[in-house]
């Protein structure tokens, strides 16, 4: 130990020079790699005298490392400041910007040093409020190392709105949201990100969180003033609309993911009877994926079930189509209740496709009938006081009807005779 002195900066110059002299470049790279990665700010200074800082660093990959696997390439091209985001070093980064660096170049992929911060964002558990293993601690401080990058790019002119220069388009919030780099979402908001900005495909970053279901995003993204009830000019689709197609999906279904995520959206505007360019609403993507949760909370929010598409199809067409959701007898019952009049055929009087299956052709038939039997003027009383006050204030009524009266009004019609 005692024979190890401190190497000063004269001796790296006089390094430097020998490096140059022997035309060693790939040797600068690579002591000007490992001093970024070191966090040696000395010696990233000395080197810095007789490299450009934003000239891409040409580096050997050692036969194990992960892009050796991906490219099968024995070398890569990285940035600087692009190794020092990616790394989470912020005193190496700091020190390449306060040297001239700019934050704005792009690699060849069309990221800033800013894009390629978040594509390798560092994600902890959040099961854990407190590190307390070694590794629980290590985590936390590449975490907290990551949050210093972001304040450092943002102090030093990042632009927090530059799009990805490839065909998506995405902003860093949009890249933030597909990542799942949840904790960035609110800093870069705090930093001047636009919330409401869209990609290539016109989705906001809400888009994309409610499509992904994340509630956490969702909430933070409403919080920071992202427009719930943005629509996709393509499409016409809503957050509401993305976030039901998922969780009404066979995935959606089986992993039992998404109602926490609609919820928030409902309560806070998200207008629930808003139609696509193809007229259909959240209740029709709903109906067709037969998820009994995800219908019964849009009817709980007065989802129309009367709604028709420019098809002519209405939200109990869309669920007639499978033959899975026939076979729920109470949910199909439940949709009766509230359908009215009773369309079943569409405009080129197609009837929907789970009906036409012959296991299901007295169902078919007294659906028929149904359409060409009128309610009474006592059904349609009841199904205005139900139109006005809507299941959400069913049980207020409850206490100022008779039990009778509230019964008639709000208990379902007795189909069970008809659909077996």
């Amino acid at each position: 130990m005692g024979n190890i002195t401190k190497r000063g900066s004269r001796d790296l110059v006089a390094d430097s020079a020998i490096l140059l002299e022997d035309n060693s470049v790939a040797a600068l790279h690579s002591r000007l790699y490992e001093a970024i990665i070191k966090e040696d700010c000395n010696t990233i200074k000395t080197l810095l005298r007789h490299y450009p800082v934003n000239q891409p660093l040409t580096i050997r990959a050692k036969p194990t490392s992960y892009r050796r696997l991906l490219s099968q390439q024995q070398s890569y091209t990285i940035l600087p400041t692009h190794l020092a985001a990616e790394y989470c070093k912020p005193q190496s980064l700091l020190c390449l910007l306060q040297h001239g660096a700019d934050p704005e170049v792009r690699d060849d992929h069309g990221f800033t040093t800013l894009h390629q911060m978040l594509l390798n964002w560092p994600i902890t558990s959040a099961s854990w409020a407190k590190p307390n293993t070694p590794i629980q601690k290590i985590l936390a401080d590449i975490q907290n190392n990551a949050v210093k990058c972001l304040h450092i790019l943002c102090e030093h002119g990042a632009q927090v709105n530059a799009p990805v220069g490839n065909r998506k388009k995405h902003t860093p919030l949009h890249l933030a949201i597909t990542y799942g780099t949840y904790p960035v979402l609110s800093l870069l908001a705090q930093n001047g990100a636009q919330v409401n900005a869209i990609n290539k495909a016109s989705m906001t970053p809400l888009h994309m969180a409610a499509e992904k279901l994340d509630k956490n995003m969702v909430e933070t993204l409403i919080a920071c003033g992202a427009n719930v009830n943005c629509t996709i000019s393509s499409t016409g689709n809503t957050a509401l609309k993305l976030a039901v197609c998922t969780a009404s999906s066979k995935a959606g279904q089986l992993l039992a993911a998404g109602v926490d995520c609609i919820r928030v959206l409902l309560n806070h505007g998200a207008q629930v009877n808003a139609q696509d360019h193809q007229g259909q609403t959240a209740l029709h993507r709903a109906c067709f994926g037969g998820r009994e949760v995800i219908i019964n909370l849009l009817l709980e929010f007065e989802a129309n079930a009367n709604i028709l598409t420019r098809n002519g199809e209405s939200p109990i067409y869309m669920y007639l189509q499978r033959r899975s959701n026939i076979r729920d007898e109470m949910l199909l019952a439940r949709l009766l209740y509230h359908t009215y009049p009773l369309r079943l055929s569409n405009k080129q009087g197609i009837l929907p496709a789970g009906i036409m299956q012959p296991e299901f052709q007295f169902l078919r038939e007294t659906l028929i009938n149904l359409t060409k039997k009128p309610l009474s003027l006592e059904d349609i009383c009841k199904r205005n006081i139900r139109n006005v006050f809507g299941e959400k204030y069913k049980f207020y009524l409850k206490q100022h009807l008779p039990e009778k009266l509230w019964s008639s009004v709000y208990t379902f019609y007795d189909f069970d005779c008809l659909l077996k």
